[in-house]
């Protein structure tokens, strides 16, 4: 069992112990927190949450929304949806705030409280550790019978959404219409099923081969939508005539596409090709996190815009975003932000501005990634164990490095002239994340390799002194 509470929210596998996993009690404890510190930061009584269709999700829920009614808090459940659907609706509904109940890429044994803000974004470093403190401390109180809040089941937004997507200016439907796209979709049995084959109709797309796309929860795969995970829709991409694969994560924030060939385009370079179209038509700046690729830096510039890089954490891609007035930014796991809609990784936006894109290029979407440099980054992990000193490995690499360029606002980064290698905690789950980048695939491996190596002779040095 496991259970992570951070300053994003609470996520953990379901059941056991309270405290060892994410059991009704703690999602009690965390909803109500989460309730005080809306009821203290704004005049609303409101609270939007919504889900993914993981099989723990309802029940889940439920607790939620009865915890925040019993707290005086109105509800509106959106029931299955995704979360930058969620956000929106935070917005529309002028709520305080918002609850998204999904464990995003993780398997369907986890599942988490995602937390927004009255903006509909997610709450800062500062916010979740209040909440944090709240949960601890139990200094929350809940309504005497006659101030109980109301409940409202309100499945109207996925089309709003996508309304609003129709509505932007680059979003060409024409263009995309006139294409005649044949595309298959891979939702990994969420709620993309139900919110991508929507948004393609809206577009115009008619030929569309709908590939796990029932909302049971039954994950067919691993629900994180890297290369490996996905040889399934690659498999039925070769016996037909496609000329796109699309692939999301369970809340819809993360997309991931294939070429017509069915190879990947790269989840990287999702954001790349949304950026070009984007910057072809606004010039501007562009943001995404330390772990995302050079080759963002390069488009951006290419169109007389300015790059800059934050901490990784769509918290802090959106701070960044704002402070550089980007005209568009995101993160490199396919988290496209495109904030004329709103500041949220959104992969149902991304899918519109990639289609306008790959409708008025004329191009075929290997000819598209063809034209972007071509980087290749090596990701990997280290498991970790509750001893492990992580701050003390990378003080200790920070050291042995010092010579180098080095960027220390989110972990480690090592960068050289055309490469970096990049360590960090992850806030989400017990690893170490190693990110290395270069123009050379056998060149971002070896350094990752090295790294790797590094981290491990650390932690035998740290061992020995303990003996």
């Amino acid at each position: 069992m496991v259970l992570i509470k951070s300053i994003s929210g609470i996520r953990g596998t379901i059941g056991g112990q309270p405290g060892s996993g994410l059991t009704p009690l703690d999602t009690v404890k965390f909803a109500a927190a989460f309730g005080a510190w809306t009821m203290r930061n704004s005049d609303s009584n409101k609270v939007v949450i919504g889900r993914d269709a993981r099989i723990s999700g309802e029940m889940i829920s439920q607790l939620v929304s009865q915890t925040l009614i019993g707290m005086g808090i109105d509800v509106v459940d959106l029931g299955l949806s995704t979360t930058p659907t969620v956000e929106m609706a935070v917005t529309m509904e002028k709520a305080s705030g918002g609850i998204i109940i999904t464990a995003s890429h993780n398997p369907g044994q986890w599942n988490a409280l995602k937390l927004l803000n009255q903006a509909g974004e997610f709450i800062s470093d500062e916010e979740g550790k209040t909440v944090l403190k709240i949960a601890e401390d139990n200094s929350y109180e809940f309504a005497e019978v006659l101030h109980l809040g109301t409940y409202k089941k309100d499945d109207s937004y996925l089309d709003k959404h996508i309304k609003a997507i129709l509505d932007l200016p680059l979003v060409n439907t024409k263009a995309i219409a006139e294409a005649k796209f044949k595309v298959a979709v891979d939702a990994v049995n969420s709620t993309g099923g139900i919110a991508v084959p929507r948004l393609l109709r809206a577009l115009g797309v008619e030929h569309i081969k709908e590939i796990y796309c029932d909302p049971t929860g039954h994950f067919p795969h691993n629900p994180e939508p890297l290369p490996e995970n996905l040889t399934h829709i690659s498999n039925e991409m070769n016996k037909g005539n496609y000329d796109l694969g699309i692939v999301v994560d369970p809340d819809v924030d993360r997309l991931a596409l294939l070429q017509e060939d069915g190879t990947p385009f790269g989840e990287e370079y999702t954001l790349v090709a949304v950026a070009d179209y984007v910057l072809g038509h606004n010039k501007g700046n562009t943001v995404s996190n330390l772990s995302s690729t050079m080759a963002l830096r390069v488009v951006t510039e290419e169109k007389g815009g300015n790059y800059f890089a934050s901490a990784v954490g769509e918290v802090n891609v959106v701070t960044e975003m704002k402070k550089q007035n980007a005209v568009i930014g995101g993160e490199g796991n396919g988290g496209v932000i495109y904030p004329e809609l709103h500041y949220g990784r959104d992969a149902l936006v991304g899918i519109a501005l990639f289609l306008s894109h790959l409708a008025t290029s004329g191009m075929k979407a290997s000819r598209l990634r063809a034209s972007y440099p071509n980087f290749h980054i090596s990701k990997n992990k280290i498991e970790l164990t509750p001893e492990i000193d992580v701050d003390g490995i990378l003080d200790s690499i920070r050291k042995k490095y010092s010579k180098r360029p080095i960027n220390a606002i989110d972990g480690v980064k090592i960068e050289w002239d055309e490469e970096w290698v990049h360590l960090r905690k992850s806030n989400t789950e017990p690893i170490i994340r190693i990110y290395s980048e270069s123009s050379s695939e056998s060149t971002a491996e070896h350094l990752a390799n090295k790294l790797i190596a590094d981290i491990k002779d650390v932690i035998a040095d740290m061992n020995s002194v303990k003996e």
